[in-house]
């Protein structure tokens, strides 16, 4: 429902034009109204005037594009190209706008608040992801500081001094870019505060160098993931060199510990890794999937002086003592997302997986148990131990070989979760030819009968409308669920996987030819 507020400031910012000539008569207070009315519609222009004259202390997107009393529609979902240039555009002639630095309130602008998602509802279908907010601030920055010394701009423009929350994307492709924006945010009045990092097709080195320049003092998330070479004595050097203060979720390359090589120094790094990770007081994110940790759990988490709510150990070889460690550990009563997949859950500690999701079925709101070896046998067992999760709002079971009754069974029991939103469910079984292997090879995951799939997901969806639930959306992602940055920078992730491939064929040739 829209206010009636909200109606005449659609009215108003429809007329571009009259709303940009009229804004300096525009009640101060109305500024974030009009903002999210002129969001909602792609009025650029306006949005760029409503930034450039911002006559608060502060712009937070979040709360700005969230639901109000006015709207309740949350915009913050809503990527909009058009928008989001205006938006930035505008901060920057903030700056150079020549009115008297008195009226120049602002000091914070948060940026951390837009969400990117996989459906986008803006009327132009031109997004700017993460990786291209990245790009625009960084272009901003590193422009606005040559400009003010080339203009003949009002003396007191230099002591605009406004702190810009952002989730930085650095990859090969920015690096220079943005590494640039950062060695000048002295000299320049938007202060790049990075509070959430991510780095893909990075190397070491250039790795290391900008994570000192984000200011790792701000830094409240940290993901290195893709293609950078991160092992676990890079992984020490970065933790005894830098302090990260705020710092609440990690997330680590694949394979970055692997037990099964482990020396005696290895083994002291380890345990390193753990007391380090253990000093950062406000840790409850963790991330260290497609490790090889068995039998370590305990070393690398018992430091760990606050509980994790998320923990992401799949594929990480867990053994009994490590399931065992997880069940009974203080975290177990505080996870709210949890990822054990790649384990065969069932067969290998059935008794101490049911008591960890018995600890935190108060709290759960995601469990992701993909490619589990969860068979029909195991569907009555599997709903014993779920239905004390009550707040269960996303549960992700593809790759494991269920039969499409199975499938019915649980989903009729998915339908008395209250709370349950996004469900990820396997291709039936009896979709794959006889004498199918789980887990199933990338090869073979599309060789399935389509035509019986679409019939077994209508019974499913049917279930779900039969029980009033349309609220919750069922699907069977085959390759993996929607990941914004991804998809946002895959072209360069698919480049620099060929670049490596072709390096390993040049260096096996090479070697080859020695040999002969």
């Amino acid at each position: 429902m829209k206010s009636l507020r909200f109606i005449s400031a659609e009215a108003l910012v429809s007329n571009a034009e009259f709303a940009r000539k009229n804004l300096g008569v525009v009640a101060h207070d109305l500024f974030p109204l009009l903002f999210k009315a002129s969001y909602l519609l792609e009025q650029g222009e306006v949005i760029h005037d409503l930034v450039e004259n911002w006559p608060l202390f502060d712009f937070n997107m979040g709360k700005l594009l969230g639901a109000t009393l006015d709207y309740e529609e949350d915009l913050s979902y809503r990527t909009c190209s058009v928008c989001l240039e205006s938006c930035l555009t505008g901060l920057r002639d903030y700056v150079l706008n020549q009115s008297s630095p008195y009226m120049k309130k602002l000091k914070v602008v948060d940026l951390t608040g837009i969400k990117d998602v996989e459906i986008q509802f803006c009327k132009c279908k031109k997004t700017m992801g993460r990786w291209a907010r990245t790009q625009l601030l960084s272009e901003l920055c590193s422009a606005l500081p040559v400009y003010l010394q080339q203009a003949q701009c009002n003396p007191h423009t230099f002591d605009v001094s406004i702190n810009v929350l952002i989730d930085l994307f650095v990859t090969e492709r920015n690096y220079e870019l943005v590494v640039q924006a950062l060695l000048k945010k002295c000299s320049c009045p938007l202060k790049i505060c990075c509070v959430a990092f991510r780095s893909d097709n990075l190397t070491l080195q250039k790795f290391f160098y900008i994570i000192k320049l984000t200011d790792p003092s701000w830094l409240r998330k940290l993901e290195i993931v893709h293609n950078v070479h991160l092992e676990m004595e890079h992984l020490e050097m970065l933790f005894n060199s830098i302090h990260f203060p705020l710092l609440m979720s990690l997330t680590l390359p694949a394979r970055t510990f692997n037990v099964q090589r482990f020396t005696a120094t290895d083994e002291q790094m380890f345990t390193n890794i753990g007391e380090k990770m253990g000093e950062m007081t406000q840790l409850t994110e963790l991330n260290i999937s497609f490790s090889i940790l068995t039998g370590r759990i305990q070393k690398l988490l018992s430091p760990l002086k606050t509980p994790l709510k998320m923990l992401d150990v799949s594929n990480c070889s867990l053994n009994h003592a490590d399931m065992a460690f997880l069940a009974s550990s203080f975290h177990a009563n505080h996870l709210e997302a949890l990822d054990l997949s790649g384990h065969n859950i069932t067969e290998l500690y059935p008794s101490t997986f049911f008591k960890l999701l018995s600890h935190c079925s108060s709290v759960l709101r995601s469990l992701t148990l993909e490619e589990c070896n969860i068979q029909d046998t195991h569907v009555n067992m599997l709903i014993l131990g779920l239905s004390p999760c009550q707040k269960l709002q996303e549960f992700k079971f593809i790759g494991n070989p269920l039969s499409s009754q199975a499938l019915k069974d649980l989903f009729t029991f998915l339908c008395e979760l209250p709370m349950l939103k996004n469900v990820e469910f396997p291709v039936p079984r009896d979709c794959y030819p006889t004498g199918i292997t789980y887990p199933i090879d990338d090869a073979s995951v599309c060789r399935f009968d389509h035509q019986k799939y679409e019939r077994v997901a209508e019974e499913l969806n049917l279930i779900l409308v039969q029980a009033n639930r349309e609220d919750v959306k069922a699907s069977t992602p085959l390759f993996g669920s929607y990941d914004a940055a991804v998809q946002e920078t895959n072209n360069e992730l698919g480049a620099y996987l060929i670049k490596s491939f072709k390096e390993t064929l040049e260096k096996f040739t090479s070697s080859f030819n020695k040999i002969s």
